[in-house]
């Protein structure tokens, strides 16, 4: 499924850079992942770079958005 980035993200700009496919953007307020083009990764990385990397562990699954297959 898409990864979301929660309330908790302190616009550091850190998981931005590091998505493979440029789903990470800055919103308003915080960062935001555009959920049509998150891969978690696959491909890519073992897992989530954006998760990994993020120092308040913001990027969360988004089960609202679950994976194409």
């Amino acid at each position: 499924m898409a990864y979301k980035i929660t309330d908790e993200c302190i616009s550091c700009g850190a998981c931005e850079p590091e998505c493979p496919v440029q789903a990470i953007s800055e919103g308003e307020t915080s960062y935001v992942i555009d959920p049509s083009k998150c891969v978690e990764c696959k491909g890519h990385f073992d897992s989530p770079k954006c998760a990994e990397i993020c120092p308040v562990d913001a990027p969360k699954p988004d089960p609202a958005h679950p994976r194409k297959k």
